[in-house]
């Protein structure tokens, strides 16, 4: 398996494979295993029936078109439901419409979670908020074992989108369904020299907020570079609030470093942090792997892939699946 793995990475095999992180050791992090559930939620006031599942993203904040017109089998929801069984998931996450439309026949084969805000592209010109599209009741009654939702940090928008998670994240607690919160970041002035909506820094106080409204697993996309809170205090603007010390002594400019800083503010690890698989692309298998090597061995929980699998016929989209998850099952692709 790690044969396989490193011929993913290519002449960048060791690169990740054998880095070792020091800003934030592996010894204080709590990392994902058998006994996590129990160990770290039994003692929170969360219902003992949330579990912490891994799920897998299926493009719910994208147009049906700009998903499926590269594959179009799956304008039909049912086969991303099959998708997900067929590729070993340990979930299915997308929309109150696709999981209802086939939860009598497939609920309880594989946990359903719903997706229940979205950014709709229809409104022109376009704008980054997040709207409930149903009620955590809808979700639970439809069987679904976890709702997610995303809230845009950083957008005007975001202190509405805050209330209402965290009210609907209440809910699905007392119902005992785990939470998953999409900490995404969304305003024009994180864009100048450098896209820092994926900043390490920003990114890591998203998933900070993310964890104090009590999502048991958070997904983020994987950081590509630091500085975000310098770069927006330069000049004569005053934001945040920021300690030098995260740039020279928590992080290098290592993916994997980049990574563990948004384990960190996870709890240390104890709230489990997926990543994006991000757009298909024509390197799909090699960049899914090289991202869960980055997120195993940064002590994050899984990936989330959609694009890259359902974009492409179900049996490679599988196999692509499956290559994901190798990563995790390999012994040899240790904690940094």
């Amino acid at each position: 398996m790690i044969e396989t793995i490193s011929s993913y990475l290519g002449n960048k095999a060791e690169y990740f494979l054998n880095h070792t992180s020091s800003g934030i050791p592996k010894e204080n992090l709590a990392l994902p295993n058998g006994e996590f559930v129990a160990k770290y939620f039994d003692s929170t006031n969360r219902n003992n029936r949330v579990v912490s599942i891994l799920p897998v993203d299926q493009g719910i904040e994208h147009s049906a078109g700009a998903s499926f017109a590269k594959n179009p089998a799956y304008f039909d929801p049912e086969n991303i439901v099959k998708l997900a069984i067929e590729g070993g998931c340990n979930a299915v996450a997308s929309t109150f419409g696709v999981l209802a439309n086939s939860s009598r026949k497939y609920a309880h084969k594989i946990p359903f979670i719903v997706k229940i805000n979205h950014n709709e592209l229809l409104t022109y010109p376009n704008k980054a908020d997040q709207i409930l599209f149903g009620t955590v009741q809808q979700a639970y009654d439809m069987g679904a074992a976890a709702i997610g939702a995303t809230i845009y940090f950083g957008s005007q928008e975001s202190g509405r989108q805050i209330v209402e998670i965290a009210n609907c994240f209440a809910q699905a607690h007392e119902l005992g369904m785990a939470t998953i919160l999409w900490c995404y970041l969304r305003n024009s002035a994180f864009k100048s020299d450098k896209d820092y909506h994926v900043s390490t820094d920003l990114t890591g106080q998203a998933n900070h907020l993310g964890v104090t409204i009590q999502a048991d697993i958070i997904k983020q996309k994987l950081p590509e570079n630091n500085g975000g809170y310098p770069a927006l205090n330069m000049g004569n603007s005053s934001y945040g609030k920021i300690d030098k010390r995260v740039y020279t002594e928590l992080t290098t400019d290592h993916p994997i470093d980049l990574c563990r800083y948004q384990v960190a503010n996870c709890y240390m690890g104890k709230i489990g942090l997926i990543n994006s698989g991000g757009a298909s692309g024509d390197n799909d298998f090699a960049e899914a792997v090289t991202t869960a090597v980055i997120n195993k061995r940064a002590g994050g929980m899984g990936l989330i892939s959609g694009r890259k699998a359902f974009q492409r016929p179900m049996k490679e989209g599988v196999q692509l699946l499956n290559a994901i998850q190798d990563v995790y099952l390999c012994n040899e692709v240790t904690i940094a």
